[in-house]
């Protein structure tokens, strides 16, 4: 999901923070989205477990992503109230879709289809 640049003179720990904010933006990571370990994450894109602990550090810090302790670290609620609510909501959506043992193309189809048959918003 994440690569690290090894011949840009952007520092790692700074690509990786700007392509998890990307990701979350692009709504690749909703709300409550759990990470990866410090671990995990470090050995995946070959780095240092510093340069992940220090992303993530950073990324709390600016209320992007929140720790809980043990069970780790997951995006956090961001943007206004509508955005939130909807990410809310899409979390929920794929929690119930990943019980089910829905396919993500069965689940996007479902989603999609259901946008195109609802009245477009006002604005």
């Amino acid at each position: 999901m994440f690569q690290i640049d090894r011949s840009s003179t952007v520092a790692p720990y700074e690509q990786l923070r700007s392509q998890i904010i990307e990701a979350i933006a692009a709504g690749s990571l909703a709300v409550d989205t759990r990470l990866p370990t410090v671990r995990a994450l470090a050995d995946e894109l070959g780095t240092a477990a510093g340069t992940v602990a220090r992303t993530y550090r950073e990324l709390e810090e600016a209320g992007v992503v929140t720790t809980r302790g043990r069970q780790g670290t997951f995006v956090s609620a961001h943007g206004d109230a509508t955005e939130q609510a909807v990410q809310h909501a899409a979390a929920a959506f794929v929690a119930v879709a990943r019980s089910l043992h829905v396919s993500d193309e069965v689940a996007i189809d479902l989603v999609t289809r259901a946008l195109k048959s609802s009245a477009p918003p006002a604005r």
